[in-house]
């Protein structure tokens, strides 16, 4: 009973920790590369979430970096603000 199976299932722990917290932090895009990422949550409806969807996928990105690039290109860092 107290033997644990050998078999490796989705929610084991990694061979080697460091290498797959690295590996995490190169996915990551350059927008969201300074370390720290905070949850937004908008309403939008059926038909807007469906098109965001189907655009992002035909982009060949995620529905969060397309969003990101968005926000950078309509809300850019001004000077004297802090990023």
């Amino acid at each position: 009973m107290s033997n644990q199976s050998s078999r490796q299932g989705f929610a084991s722990r990694p061979a080697d920790p460091e290498s797959w917290i690295k590996s995490a932090e190169r996915k990551l895009n350059a927008s969201a590369a300074n370390g720290f990422t905070a949850r937004l949550t908008i309403d939008v409806t059926p038909d807007q979430r469906a098109r965001i969807k189907i655009v992002a996928f035909q982009r060949g990105v995620t529905v969060a970096d397309m969003l990101r690039d968005l926000f950078a290109r309509e809300f850019p860092i001004t000077d004297g603000e802090k990023p």
